[in-house]
């Protein structure tokens, strides 16, 4: 059952999760993440993860109320008016609903292989350090069938709470392997078979109706003002590019990786 509390005080230790929104470093050590938003919040509470607490309006409360009682965790429910809450997370909330919830285990590139069906289909970031653009890749990847997300130890993670807002929820469903030496497991994935393409332009480019996606594959992205490193692009097999008209160079990482999954399942005849 939900352990429901009123806020009398903002300086209730249990509360201090969210007054240290803007401190993620802090969160990431002690292993937890901050949901924010009523569709995030609910689809956390839906999800398979472990809920910590959650910092509401007592109107979203009301809402939420039949699907916290459903959950197997005793989760603890403080409830405040949406200026209260303001007050103590330091910035403006549209909705008010915020939600802590524990990182789960981490996967590896051993249990994705295991887990996954062939032909696979994976992404890979390098190098991308705003998380609000991890989190539209991280929903693009749950779009469009991706199997997991391979995040490079230069890219911001998954859990920082804009990436999860961003994300609408996808990254409570979508399996991550994060802090990876990215050229280590391209190295590895070539010699299980799977083709590494480098989304990046380059001197011997391919279009992206001239890559082939039918087979096991994974799909590298890179930063927007650097793209993918030397180091990276040398352990893929092909670059491919998105053609596009004279003067833009460049997508947000967030939609070029739309463009080249839906390209991936039009050649699985997936969409």
């Amino acid at each position: 059952m939900p352990q429901v509390q009123k806020i009398t005080s903002l300086e209730v230790p249990e509360l201090a999760p969210y007054r240290t929104l803007r401190r993620p470093l802090e969160h990431r050590e002690q292993g937890i993440f901050v949901a924010e938003g009523e569709k995030v919040v609910r689809r956390l509470l839906e999800s398979h993860l472990t809920v910590v607490s959650l910092l509401l309006p007592e109107k979203w409360f009301l809402e939420y109320e039949a699907l916290i009682s459903s959950r197997p965790e005793n989760i603890s429910v403080y409830l405040a008016e949406k200026s209260t809450l303001q007050e103590l997370v330091g910035f403006s909330m549209f909705q008010g609903v915020l939600a802590v919830g524990k990182i789960p285990v981490a996967h590896t590139l051993k249990r994705v292989l295991e887990q996954s069906a062939h032909p696979y289909l994976f992404a890979a970031v390098e190098g991308v350090s705003n998380a609000e653009n991890v989190g539209a890749l991280v929903r693009n990847c749950a779009a469009f069938g991706v199997q997991a997300l391979l995040v490079s130890r230069s890219s911001s993670s998954p859990f920082l709470r804009r990436a999860v807002r961003n994300s609408m929820g996808a990254i409570f469903r979508l399996p991550v392997v994060e802090r990876l030496e990215l050229e280590e497991t391209l190295r590895e994935l070539r010699t299980r078979g799977v083709r590494c393409i480098a989304a990046h332009p380059h001197l011997d480019t391919h279009t992206l109706w001239q890559a082939d996606f039918s087979s096991d594959c994974c799909v590298v992205f890179g930063s927007e003002g650097y793209g993918i490193s030397a180091d990276v692009i040398s352990g893929c097999d092909a670059c491919v590019a998105i053609p596009m008209h004279s003067g833009v160079d460049s997508l947000n990482v967030g939609n070029a990786a739309a463009v080249f999954f839906y390209e991936a399942g039009r050649q699985r005849n997936r969409v």
